[in-house]
């Protein structure tokens, strides 16, 4: 009602809130209503005011809409919003939109539209192009949610005449009833041109994989992405993440290797921070700007992603022809006195929080891996205390820091904002460190700094993730809580993990069936020409959240159907997994065994769907392929992770593979069932006898067996099986349950009242 008197008083001149009058534009009361009185007191006066708000707002609501249609493209009065200065006109073959002098872009603008309720899928005719134009497709509107506006680029970068055909991804475009604004346009030199011959949206086909559910499992907890994701994925292949991985880590560390762009690794004495040799790798296959002879040109989200990914699969990487995690204190940064650990061995800070915080993050894991390396763990030491100081800097008046920016610099020792994007999920990225540092030190200031961060994630209004630091605050919340007992909003965090990102517009999970082949649950740009995944991004997501199971058991099922859809996904971001001309870089011939991945996989590119592919040969950088060492790196995350079983549908998850600074605990597997019946697995035990808890389930499965045993994986659903002595002493304190006074489950016990 106040809202309301607030219109009244500015347009009608209210006598009782003393306004301005009438304001042009705008009638007087009395000719709106002429029975209306003089009265403006009391009740009279709220009834009044009530219909007077009622009407106004009435009156200043947009126009009704009008459906779309194609006609609309030979209307060119449809068109009143095009870009100054574009030229658009309708012509037999459609509206044409061409780059106007002295411009480098033009669109062409249609408000006010009412598209089919929840459009799902958009086909796109161009009869023409020309001048070297790149076309366009995009929505602007509350597409998610009312009130926020957002634009959505449907089709985009596309250089030839013909038919186009995308799915939108319904998390995309939820616009049911609201108005939106279609706009068609080019980017090229003055001159470039494209004629729009046919726009038209339909529901998204069905995918027949994708049935409604048919069986519940009690207790479990959705998570509303991949619920949109098939049970079983087709076509399925399940291929040995840990021979990729080992087959890489040969690879990629074989300085005798001969061939085209070989050998990738070499040895580097700069000595820029260590007086010793360190080691690089290019970030890409044949990438010209890397090498030997270029002192710090190697990456530390490559290189110490390699020792680390290589370490995960079972290689002793400080047991080779060198001491290769020794060597990745080379990325700590000494020369320049920043002290920090960063993406190049003369650093700096203040570009971007995800490269300054992530190989902090691998670093650690590194320190947690190898415990006997004191080195390593001085190095987390000193930097988890300049990352605490940082966050303090960060802090307002109440110590909550404020990671709303696009980086730190710890020189000036403020936060830097570059004018063109922000990455509030460091508070997540630095929610881990604090977290680690504590579990490792505990230190109560690294705990302070852990749930100050947490909390500023928390306290966010919109979905924050920006690359991937998203995923480990979300871990790191899930931890506070099974571990300290505090209760943070880990079902929204994860929610932002799946969803559409609010920092990086189309950021998060991917949906759907790219030409023939469900590509669910990669990580990367939901709305790049239809989809863009990322290797790096995938394989890290991975690696943070399925240990989040054992903490938070009623995400069991999600999360191993995910998985699911993400192991046999992931398979086509390597060579050789996909048709012939479906990879921008066969052409390479040195990896027969294809352990190096592509950058990422594209739903399209040269008409090949989906194609795998990257950025270097599209944009035309450098590199002289797309094959992308930084992603393959990480492949040992899903090595580490991922097994399979009796039944080849049912993958063991390993929950403990890539839980660094964890405590004790029992061997843990997550299985899901995605069959519609229940199914049953042999689950290896080991020669001692064990007790199989389900901390899913919460329920004993079995009691003294060793060998192995039948293990029934309910429809539709997850078992979390720990394998615990089974002469152990078993006690309760709390919500945990602990056998030799290791916890098996946190939350065991009922939750409290």
């Amino acid at each position: 009602m106040a809202d309301a008197c607030l219109i009244i008083r500015r347009r009608a001149g209210c006598p009782r809130h003393r306004g301005p009058g009438i304001l042009p534009g705008f009638k007087p009361i009395h000719s709106i209503f002429p029975n209306a009185g003089h009265s403006w007191h009391g009740a009279g006066c709220l009834c009044l005011l009530s219909v007077l708000a009622s009407a106004l707002v009435a009156a200043a609501a947009d126009p009704p809409g009008r459906p779309w249609s194609d006609a609309l493209l030979g209307d060119v009065t449809a068109w009143p919003h095009a870009e100054r200065d574009s030229l658009v006109a309708a012509t037999p073959q459609g509206l044409r939109v061409e780059v106007a002098a002295g411009h480098r872009d033009a669109r062409a603008e249609a408000s006010g539209l009412l598209l089919a309720a929840d459009p799902g899928r958009i086909h796109v005719r161009v009869a023409q192009v020309g001048g070297g134009a790149r076309w366009f497709v995009r929505l602007y509107g509350e597409l998610r949610r009312p009130g926020e506006k957002q634009t959505l680029e449907l089709l985009g970068d596309e250089a030839v005449a013909g038919e186009r055909e995308v799915d939108i991804d319904p998390r995309l475009c939820q616009a049911r009833g609201r108005q939106l604004q279609l706009q068609l346009g080019v980017e090229g030199a003055p001159g470039a041109f494209a004629v729009f011959g046919g726009v038209a949206f339909g529901p998204a086909g069905i995918r027949p994989n994708c049935q409604p559910r048919a069986a519940w499992q009690p207790g479990q907890l959705d998570i509303a992405a991949v619920e949109l994701m098939p049970n079983l994925p087709q076509p399925f292949e399940l291929i040995d993440w840990r021979d990729k991985a080992r087959a890489y880590e040969r690879l990629v560390f074989d300085a005798k290797a001969r061939g085209e762009f070989l050998p990738l690794v070499w040895l580097d004495e700069s000595h820029i921070n260590l007086q010793r040799p360190t080691f690089g790798l290019p970030s890409y296959v044949g990438d010209p700007n890397q090498g030997p002879a270029k002192p710090d040109s190697q990456e530390g989200v490559t290189c110490m992603g390699a020792v680390l990914g290589a370490t995960l699969v079972g290689v002793d990487m400080s047991r080779q022809q060198y001491d290769y995690v020794d060597m990745c204190e080379a990325w700590y940064n000494t020369g320049n006195g920043l002290n920090l650990v960063l993406n190049n061995q003369r650093g700096g800070t203040g570009g971007s929080f995800w490269y300054e915080m992530f190989t902090h993050i691998v670093f650690y894991a590194l320190a947690d891996r190898y415990p006997d390396k004191s080195r390593l763990t001085e190095i987390m030491r000193l930097t988890a205390e300049r990352w605490r100081q940082a966050s303090l800097g960060l802090a307002d008046a109440k110590g909550r820091p404020d990671f709303n920016h696009t980086s730190y610099d710890f020189a000036t020792r403020k936060p830097v904002d570059n004018g063109r994007w922000r990455e509030p999920d460091a508070a997540a990225g630095m929610a881990w460190l604090q977290y680690a540092a504590w579990t490792k030190f505990h230190d109560p200031g690294f705990l302070a700094a852990a749930e100050s961060s947490v909390q500023a994630l928390q306290d966010l209004s919109s979905n924050p993730f920006y690359e991937v630091l998203l995923p480990y605050g979300t871990l790191t919340a899930a931890r506070l809580n099974a571990e300290l007992g505090r209760h943070y909003d880990v079902p929204r965090l994860l929610d932002w993990c799946f969803g559409v990102s609010d920092s990086r517009g189309g950021g998060g999970v991917l949906l759907g069936n790219w030409g023939g082949y469900d590509c669910d649950g990669l990580v990367g740009s939901l709305d790049n020409r239809g989809g863009y995944a990322i290797a790096m991004n995938t394989f890290a997501q991975a690696g943070a959240l399925v240990p989040l199971a054992r903490y938070q058991p009623q995400y069991a099922r999600a999360i191993g159907k995910w998985m699911l859809n993400l192991t046999n996904s992931a398979r086509l971001f390597y060579p050789g997994a996909l048709p012939a001309g479906h990879e921008t870089s066969a052409f390479w011939r040195g990896d027969p065994q294809h352990s190096i991945a592509y950058e990422g996989l594209r739903h399209e590119w040269l008409g090949m769907s989906p194609c795998a592919t990257g950025d270097p040969l599209a944009m035309k950088w450098g590199p002289a392929t797309d094959l992308g060492l930084y992603g393959s790196s990480y492949a040992g995350i899903l090595g580490a992770l991922v097994r399979p079983t009796t039944n080849p549908r049912i993958l063991q998850l390993d929950c403990l593979a890539t839980d660094f600074f964890r405590a004790p605990a029992y061997p843990t597997f997550l299985y899901y069932n995605p069959h519609p019946e229940s199914r049953k697995i042999t689950l290896p035990l080991g020669e001692k006898p064990v007790t199989v808890y389900d901390i899913a389930a919460k329920q004993i499965l079995a009691r003294n067996v060793s060998g192995e045993m039948e293990l029934t994986v309910p429809a539709d659903g997850a078992v979390i099986a720990v394998l615990a002595p089974a002469i152990g002493a078993v006690r309760s304190a709390g919500r945990q349950l602990l056998v030799e006074d290791i916890v098996v489950d946190s939350a065991w016990g009922p939750a409290p009242q």
